[in-house]
This record gives structure tokens, sequence and C-alpha cells, in this order.
């Protein structure tokens, strides 16, 4: 769906960013802005400033910047859509859909109206079970003996469902509402003959856990029985609002600590998040009686850099631990950490931390095992390294966690290291993992408009830098402001020789290497997102698309990418860039042609980033004289940039 510019203007003009801002943040008038401690990063002193004018947020510490839907997207975990939709809800206002037919205009209307009755029905029946528990004496002592406050069971919602078959029925005077069988709070039995179908409620005399969405609507709850009885824990079913294998429990409850701890911590249950709560850990959250899937590490990734799975140190601990490694392999970029975290066997967090302290905890996942070294105790395991059957049996089982990693130097420095437990030479396995002769010889890749890293001197960067300053003092910056990128794109390309036809800019390039290689956008960190969505016109609407494509379906290939496309504002600019030089239309990469498409987009976007630093720059020189933090934001920068120029300058060693 293609959500027009126009709409976007008048969305952001309507809403007012401190009131969006000042529900997650507490905020206090200083002058003409609001000022608040950062939700972005940790702070004692309050750094971060809102601009009801300006309708912008800035934080003067961490640098982070934006207007009410990038707060959204950033603090709330949101898509581009959902953060637009979420916010023109808000407003009342209806986010126009003309390029859709009017069938599914109607379908996407009424989803949307019954997922919002049904978080209405699940809300009601949370504050039932609330009121519930403070008249529930057991349930109380229940969690006092867990050691969980009034405070923390407060801040996660928890309540009780009586022990009554039919005890909704005082809640919803309804009771054979359908929307009570459709969100879960209620089971349908068979009807027996000549008579109607049995209903009664789902959770029964258990401590009720509210599951939240990102935006802190109840989408579902999770019931443990007060005893021993079976089953100990109790999940809402699979319905429109609610997906096990998508939602973590405690998310909505743990985003802000993920950046003050800089870490998320996964654990096993319900109870564990709530007892690190209350140790002093509210970085943790829980899936939901099911294995960790890839969506729910995406999600993750959407708030933190760094993720600590927590397991216990038995049998069934290490399987669930092999399926978390399964489900992380593709997001284990070289900019990402990812962890795992063995506890005794005779421990879970909360009586690990009760008997040794915070402090020794915080140090066993600090020790957590990494992923490299766990994926190469995976592949391993009952291999007799000792004989040449042994190894290659190992090195078989490792091709196919090596092969889902992204590209990168982890991935490389990986392969050294099972080679070497295969007593094989590096090359040697890489050329027995891909062989040359099975692979069709991969095209010339397109290059970028300017000389490529390695072809770059120190003349080069110094005329490149001549040039952006002459542009400066000859057509000032706009400032940055929502989604309109404050860097310029540098001068048109040289036609290339031959008169082979290359996009005409790096914003072409890097949508050609992101659509043939789609796997390689959930690769990218936060900054280079922001970057791309951010580039003005069809290419910044094109990778928003993307991105919203990628967080509702997954990584898709190029074909479906293409029918999604049909109809919208930048279809014309995706085809262009897809189509080869022979007029015919460009696949999706795979083997050697991939590696050589996400090193090449690596380089891109390299220098798109160092454009948009030199510019950011030069926004820092104008402000000196107002702001006394904008020098030290300048010299930021260029560490930033002299970081940049050493990764694309070639090595001294290089032959």
């Amino acid at each position: 769906m293609t959500i027009p510019a126009s709409f976007i203007q008048e969305l952001i003009a309507r809403a007012d960013v401190v009131e969006i801002v000042g529900r997650y943040v507490q905020l206090k008038k200083a002058g003409a802005n609001f000022m608040g401690l950062c939700p972005f990063h940790g702070e004692k002193s309050p750094s971060f400033s809102v601009s009801p004018t300006k309708q912008f947020y800035h934080c003067f510490g961490c640098g982070v910047h934006g207007n009410a839907i990038g707060f959204l997207m950033e603090h709330a975990g949101m898509g581009f859509v959902e953060a637009v939709h979420d916010l023109a809800g808000q407003y009342g206002l209806q986010v126009p859909e003309d390029d859709a037919p009017p069938e599914e205009r109607a379908r996407a209307a009424g989803q949307r109206q019954k997922q919002a009755t049904l978080t209405e029905v699940l809300e009601k029946a949370g504050e039932a079970y609330r009121k519930q528990l403070r008249q529930s004496p057991g349930a109380i002592e229940y969690l006092k003996g867990r050691g969980v406050s009034g405070e923390v069971a407060k801040q996660f919602g928890i309540g009780y469902a009586p022990a009554g078959w039919r005890s909704l029925a005082s809640v919803f005077p309804e009771y054979d509402d359908p929307l009570l069988a459709e969100s879960g709070l209620v089971i349908v039995g068979e009807a027996e003959e000549g008579g109607e179908a049995k209903r009664y409620d789902r959770f029964r005399d258990r401590v009720m856990f509210p599951i939240r969405n990102v935006k802190g609507e109840c989408i579902g709850f999770g019931g443990r029985v007060l005893g021993d009885e079976k089953p100990k824990y109790l999940n809402s079913p699979e319905t429109p609002v609610f997906s096990k294998g998508r939602e973590l429990y405690g998310l909505y409850e743990a985003r802000a600590a993920f950046r003050d701890r800089g870490y998320a911590l996964v654990t096993e249950g319900y109870m564990d998040v709530v007892a690190l709560a209350q140790l002093g850990f509210p970085n943790a959250v829980a899936t939901l009686g099911t294995a960790c899937t890839p969506e729910h590490v995406q999600k993750l990734f959407r708030f933190t850099e760094s993720v600590v799975f927590s397991f216990d140190g038995d049998a069934a601990g290490r399987r669930a631990a092999r399926k978390a490694l399964d489900g992380a392999l593709s997001y284990a970029t070289d900019v990402r950490s990812i962890k795992f975290l063995f506890l005794p066997a005779e421990h879970d967090p909360d009586s690990f931390i009760r008997e040794f302290g915070a402090d020794a905890f915080a140090r066993f996942v600090a020790e957590a095992t990494p992923l490299s070294r766990f994926l190469i105790e995976a592949a391993r395991e009952g291999c007799e390294l000792s004989t040449a059957e042994g190894r290659a049996h190992m090195a078989s089982n490792a091709r196919p966690l090596w092969s889902a990693l992204p590209e990168g130097a982890l991935k490389r420095q990986l392969l050294a290291e099972i080679a070497a437990l295969a007593q094989l030479g590096t090359q040697e396995l890489g050329e027995l993992w891909a062989p040359a002769a099975a692979r069709p010889p991969a095209p010339a890749p397109f290059r970028a408009s300017a000389p490529v890293a390695s072809e770059m001197t120190e003349e080069d960067w110094a005329s490149r830098d001549q040039w952006f300053d002459e542009q400066s003092r000859g057509r000032p910056d706009k400032k940055r402001f929502g989604f309109k990128s404050s860097f310029r794109q540098p001068a048109p390309p040289r036609p290339p020789p031959g008169g082979r036809r290359l996009p005409t800019s790096r914003a072409d390039v890097a949508a050609r290497l992101v659509l043939s290689n789609p796997a390689e956008w959930e690769a990218l960190s936060h900054e280079l997102h922001a970057l791309l969505c951010d580039l003005p016109g069809e290419h910044g609407q094109l990778f928003a698309w993307l991105d919203s494509q990628s967080h509702e379906h997954g990584t898709q290939p190029w074909a479906a990418l293409r029918e999604g496309l049909r109809g919208l504002d930048f279809e014309a600019l995706a085809v262009r860039v897809m189509t080869g030089p022979d007029g015919g239309p460009i696949g999706d990469a795979e083997g050697e042609q991939a590696a050589d498409s996400a090193r090449e987009l690596r380089n891109v976007l390299d220098y798109m980033l160092d454009d948009l630093l030199k510019a950011q720059q030069s926004e820092a020189i104008a402000a000196v004289g107002s702001d006394p933090r904008a020098l030290e934001r300048y010299k930021a920068l260029e560490a930033r940039r002299l970081e940049l120029r050493n990764r694309l300058r070639p090595s001294a060693n290089s032959a």
C-alpha cells in the first residue's frame, strides 16, 4: 500500500509530538521546549529536547532525532506503515488507500476493526482479573511467596482468574458473544444432541499474566496454576491479534531497559521475567511456550544490538538453545552480539540470583557462550575429532549452520575455525562447500559512480571534500526533518565505457543490490536502515516499503516483491534498477554472486553514510555559536568519518 506524501505531511502537522513523546517520557517545560531523560540511552541529567514549534525531538547526548512517526518507530519498534496507522488512529484520521481495490480496502478496514474490538475485550477481561487478585488471598500469597511485590505486579498487570467455570459471565453479560471465543477467553464445547454447545472460561484458578504488544495493548494471556496441577502454564490460543511465534512476554515493559542495560535477556517463562524485574534485571523477556523463532529474534533486534538467551543447563535446555541458535543465525551480523547462557541444572534465574546475588548473575551473563562458540559446540557434538570420519561428520554438521550466517567477518573467521578442526585448509573447505565447477559464472557486478574504495587516494578524498564544501556554500543544506535526508547525492556519474547502462546514482545501486539480495536488508544496522528510508523521493519510499514488507512477511525473493510493487508510485524505479543491460530482469543473487553483492552494498552504503556524516558536520559547525555541544558533536562525527575512511582506504599491505 502506498501512503501519499501529502497525507504524511498532514499527519505530522496535526500530531503533537510533545503529547506523543510525553506518553513515554516525563517532560518538563524548559524555555520554548520540553526536556526529559532520553529513552534511547541511559542518562542521569536530561538532554532530550522536544520542540512543540518544530514538532521535532532531539537528544544532545546520543544524537537521536525525528518527528512523531519516527518516535513511534524507534521507541515502540513499529514499522513505518504501522506507525502511520497508529498515529492516524490517535487523531481520528483515515489513512488513504486509493491504490487498493474497494474489496481490499473493505477487508483491511474490517480486519483493523476486528483487531481493535478483540483488544478491547481482552483489556476488559484483564481489568476484571486484576480486581479479582485483590480479593484472592491465595493468589496474593502465591505471588508473595515468589517474591513478587505489589509494585511489580501492578507494572506487569498481573491478575487472577477465579476457579468458577463461568466467572467471566459477570464481566460480559452477553456470555455467548462470539468475540469471547474468538479472543480465546471462552471455550465452546461440542453441542450435545438436541442441545446447545457448552461454554466455559478457558482460564480458571490461575494467576494471570497479560501479554502485551509493543504498543501496550493486551493481546492475550498466560495463566499459571497456584499448585502443581497440569498444565502448569496455559496460554491464549492463536487469534487475529496474538501469535506465539511472533510475540514475546514482557517486551513492552522491557524496551527501555534494553537500552539502559545494553542487551535483551530471553528466558523461558513468565515468572522468570517478573522475578528478574523484581531483582534488578528489567530487561528480560520470555517466549510463550514455543521455541525461539526468527521472528522473535528479528523483533528483539529492533530494540537492541545484543541478545542473551538464558536456558537451564539440562538436556531440555540444550535442545531449546539449539533451536534458538537456528532462529538467530541469519541475524548474526558483525555488529550484533548473540550469546547463550546455561544456568546450573538446579537453578532458574530467580533462584540463582537469590542464592548468589545480582552481581554474580550479571557476571554469569557477561561470560555467556558467544554464538560462534556455541555453533562449533553444536557441530562437533557426538563427533570423534580424533578420526577422519568424525572430523568429516563435524564439518557436515557445521555446513548448514555456517551457511545461514550473513556475509561478514564473523562468517569468514568461523570458516577458518571449522577448517582447522576438520584439519583442512580454509580455501579447501570453502571449495568443498561451494565447488567452483557447480557455480555458473557470475556476471560482473554493477559499480557505484565514484571510484571504488580500493582505488580511492588521499587526493580523491580531498577533491571530494572540496566539492562538497563548494556545493554547501553555493546551496546551503536544508535542515533534516521527518523523513527527508539532509545530505545530497554526489554529481551524476560519467557514462561507463563501452556504452554499458548502469544505475545513475548510489541510491539506485543500493536499491538494486538490496532487491536482488533481500536477505541483506535484515543484516543492515538501524543507522543504515534509517539512512536508506530517509532518502528523498521515491528511493526513500521504496526502502520504507521494503522495511515494512520485511517486518510483516520476512525475507521475500524479488519475484514476490515485484508483485507487491504493482501500482505503487515507486514501481517504475524498482523495475528500472532491476533491469539488466540486456533488457532482461535481474534475478535474486545466489552463491558467490550474493557474496559479491553483499560486499558491494556495504561499500556503497559506506560512501552514502560518509555523505550524511559530512552534512551533519556542516550543521554542527553552523550551530557552534548557539549550541555549546555542537563542537563536541562535530568531533564525534569526524571520528566516525575517519573510521569509515580507514575501512574504505586500501590496506598498505594489500597486493
